[in-house]
């Protein structure tokens, strides 16, 4: 079941993280480090219902942002579509121990269906450039890569945005 998160379950959601931080980085993936994703963004993301985890048997194994908030990063993008309609997505996570069963796709299923759902135009995030397993599912879902951005806290490399018009 995917429902939204509440604010006592932010610990185990950062647990996730920490395991998927520990695993990229066991994979040459220096993407999510002691600076991001820390609990700070957690905490507004569920205080402004934006988000949601993924539970089975009364475990939380997955988390995902839907946001209406456009980050002053992504102003500089040369998006698809007009802003002010778009949904975006941030710190999308599966525990290791539950990847590669399509639990990220399901997230990602229903941050779409939600976005088209309350009459949204576009759904538009970033991935790690160094990132390629998540470059090929997001394209593999038909989001385009449009431009690049930088977080110097996370990495001197760029992240890729991507956007898909629903």
């Amino acid at each position: 079941m995917i429902r939204l998160a509440k604010l006592s379950e932010i610990k185990d959601i950062l647990t996730i993280t920490q395991a998927c931080a520990f695993k990229m980085q066991q994979n040459g993936i220096y993407q999510w480090n002691e600076h991001y994703p820390t609990e700070e963004p957690f905490i507004k993301d569920a205080e402004r219902n934006e988000l949601y985890v993924k539970e089975d048997n009364g475990e939380i194994i997955g988390a995902i942002t839907i946001s209406t908030y456009m980050d002053q990063e992504y102003v500089p993008v040369t998006w698809l579509t007009p802003n002010g309609n778009s949904t975006y997505i941030h710190r999308l996570c599966v525990h290791p121990d539950n990847q590669g069963k399509g639990i990220a796709q399901e997230l990602m299923h229903f941050a779409e269906n939600y976005s088209k759902n309350h009459g949204f135009v576009s759904v538009r995030l970033d991935t790690f450039s160094q990132n390629k397993r998540n470059q090929r599912f997001y394209e593999q879902r038909g989001y385009q890569k449009l431009g690049d951005i930088y977080f110097p806290k996370q990495s001197e490399h760029p992240f890729h945005c991507y956007e898909l018009v629903l």
